[in-house]
């Protein structure tokens, strides 16, 4: 799956979480631009992991502070 697939995968599965109707760019930040707490972003990420069918470890959320860097490390988990 190239990263275009896997950025349009994850994009559909942002939007009941983008409250705000932020736009979502590479630069877009988890946190600050959308506002999401350790809630939301167990539940996203728990989306994101039922899509792919991968495993993001905690360590990995840690690092991970923007849209751009998500769908990078969503291909490359999926990429092996």
């Amino acid at each position: 799956m190239d990263r275009a697939d896997i950025d349009s995968r994850i994009r559909s599965l942002i939007e009941p979480f983008n409250k705000k109707g932020v736009e979502i760019t590479e630069n877009t930040s988890f946190a600050g631009d959308l506002e999401f707490d350790s809630l939301t972003v167990m539940d996203f990420v728990a989306a994101i992991e039922d899509e792919f069918d991968i495993i993001i470890s905690m360590n990995q959320q840690a690092e991970i502070e923007t849209y751009g860097q998500l769908i990078d490390a969503v291909h490359k988990l999926q990429n092996g």
